[in-house]
């Protein structure tokens, strides 16, 4: 009886967590670039380019391993072009803490004529929710997750 309980505690907290997001991001986000979900993205043989829509402080702490920092207060888009391929059918998954920010900078690449742009649902906190890796400056894996700062703007 008590597994049960468990489980079902566990599963209402993951849905109940789900609903949040799904509603912030509803809030905060226009739908104009289409998301990408982290599973999707861990899948192997995913050829993508990563861009961290973070502040550099976040990025230090831990970012995707391989991701581009780019930024978002500072957001320079066309030092973030010289970055990318020329390709422009190229696969670019943009991703912040929860999926906001991560929104406007993609948008600005697809207004560049990118097609094969992303958003990831619920950035590097879902990420690493579903106990995928993240990496720290030194490129070696850590827990830590910087919590997004109003301060850092």
């Amino acid at each position: 009886m008590k597994k049960l309980l468990w489980v079902f505690l566990l599963i209402n907290s993951v849905c109940l967590s789900q609903a949040k997001l799904d509603k912030l991001l509803k809030k905060w986000n226009t739908r104009n670039v289409p998301y990408i979900s982290v599973e999707t993205l861990a899948m192997p043989n995913t050829n993508v380019i990563l861009l961290d829509a973070r502040e550099l402080e976040e990025f230090k702490v831990s970012h995707l391993k391989n991701a581009i920092h780019v930024g978002y207060n500072k957001f320079d888009k066309e030092g973030t072009l010289k970055k990318l391929p020329k390709d422009k059918s190229k696969k670019i998954v943009v991703y912040c803490s929860i999926g906001i920010r991560s929104e406007t900078v993609a948008y600005k690449l697809i207004q560049e004529g990118y097609t094969n742009v992303y958003n990831l649902y619920g950035g590097i906190f879902e990420w690493k929710n579903n106990d995928f890796k993240v990496v720290d400056s030194t490129n070696a894996e850590t827990e830590r997750v910087h919590a997004y700062s109003k301060e850092l703007e």
